[in-house]
């Protein structure tokens, strides 16, 4: 347990050094049981109930026994997320800039949705003409060890169904709304 801590907290480090001007820290105030709250906001309760919370500080809010973590906003955003380990070793590769494989497939939950993001480039922070970006509602996020499985799959996040986000980078993952847009 020790050592996943110490993981979280290089991956939140990492990922605050990441972070560019343009996104917030949601859950830096508020009390412990209203950030467990809203890290629970993330996934189904049969995620939930069980997963580890760990503030954006990596601060263990709540321990856990299922493997899960749930953050009650995400290391560069302002929405919650629970994460597997897969996603664990993918948001710490995005946050070094550093190359991302997997033998197994990773899964993470958004259910209260996402902030604006670039869907070709995981390092872009603002958006500029021509680029597409997209702000998911309620979604799942899918990685798969074979990015040739990918092929075939849209990029279009306008498509109505699911799409790739970051299709051609190592971190290329499956979007899969599961509810409407933010506004």
């Amino acid at each position: 347990m020790r050592i996943q801590r110490t993981f979280l907290l290089v991956l939140i480090m990492s990922l605050t050094l990441f972070a560019l001007p343009s996104f917030t820290f949601a859950a830096d105030n508020g009390s412990r049981e209203a950030k467990i709250a809203r890290a629970m906001e993330a996934a189904p309760d049969s995620v939930t109930q069980n997963a580890m919370i760990v503030d954006v500080d990596g601060t263990v809010l709540r321990e856990g026994t299922n493997g899960w973590q749930c953050l009650p906003a995400s290391a560069v955003g302002t929405y919650p997320m629970c994460i597997d380990d897969v996603w664990m070793s993918l948001m710490t590769a995005v946050g070094n800039k550093a190359d991302f494989k997997t033998d197994k497939v990773g899964i993470a939950y958004m259910l209260a949705g996402d902030d604006n993001i670039n869907n070709n480039d995981p390092y872009d922070t603002k958006p500029d003409p021509g680029e597409v970006w997209v702000q998911e509602g309620p979604h799942l996020m899918i990685i798969v060890p074979d990015p040739g499985a990918l092929k075939g799959l849209s990029d279009d996040p306008d498509n109505g169904g699911p799409y790739i986000m970051w299709k051609g980078t190592p971190y290329a993952h499956i979007m899969v709304p599961v509810g409407p847009r933010q506004k």
